[in-house]
């Protein structure tokens, strides 16, 4: 989790927001793909169109700032205001409606989680635990900690649904755990152990020979 972004408690939430207004009118079609692409992976919480908020935070102050720069030098317009909500109402309001977005997203990480686990339990039921199949899916696990954690990154308040999506990405885990385990126990082959047998002693030689024949005798 990128914890650098989340500063306040989700139950005490910052009063002050950053305002954004971006206009790329003038600039290049990149450009507004770029403020797009930015602003929505930074979680904004868009107005209207070219209006946003985000809780104004150091961190986010400082990319905000540095991208409105970048907009007002390609040719474009770009401000960055810091603005204060003193209505509690409307405070949780903003707040809400930024949650149940990032709620939106760990939900789809949820919709894409049976069909991880169905997989697996395919290529158990057909006997295909193997190394390739380990891989494949490790590849999709990758997938879905990288997706998860950019969720993480811009969930400010702790929306509810995040500890759903953790717990769900955190037990595909255990599974390609076990499951690799499988495909161990299946291709490798098996580890040496000790072959041990006992050897029978050598004789007896000179005076312990005579020993153990004066023992011997009846007496």
């Amino acid at each position: 989790m990128n914890a650098g972004r989340r500063l306040a408690e989700p139950d005490t939430p910052d009063p002050a927001w950053l305002l954004v207004t971006v206009s790329t009118a003038g600039g290049t079609g990149s450009l507004r793909v770029l403020v797009w692409r930015k602003l929505r992976s930074l979680g904004a919480l868009y107005l209207q169109s070219s209006v946003c908020l985000l809780p104004a935070r150091p961190e986010l102050a400082r990319e905000v700032r540095q991208l409105a720069e970048r907009v007002v030098r390609d040719g474009g317009g770009a401000r960055v205001l810091t603005v204060a909500v003193t209505e509690p109402a409307e405070q949780q309001r903003l707040v809400a409606e930024l949650n149940d977005a990032r709620d939106q997203e760990y939900r789809e990480v949820l919709e894409r989680v049976p069909a991880f686990l169905d997989e697996l339990a395919t290529e158990r039921t057909k006997g295909r635990a193997t190394y390739a199949e380990v891989e494949e899916s490790e590849a999709d696990l990758d997938r879905f900690r990288a997706w998860l954690g950019k969720i993480e990154a811009r969930d400010y308040f702790g929306a509810p649904a995040g500890a759903a999506a953790r717990d769900a990405v955190a037990g595909c885990v255990r599974e390609l755990d076990a499951f690799e385990a499988e495909a161990l126990a299946a291709e490798a082959p098996p580890a040496p152990g000790p072959h041990l047998r006992a050897l029978p002693a050598p004789p007896a030689t000179g005076a312990a020979a005579t020993a153990a024949a004066a023992a011997a005798r009846p007496s």
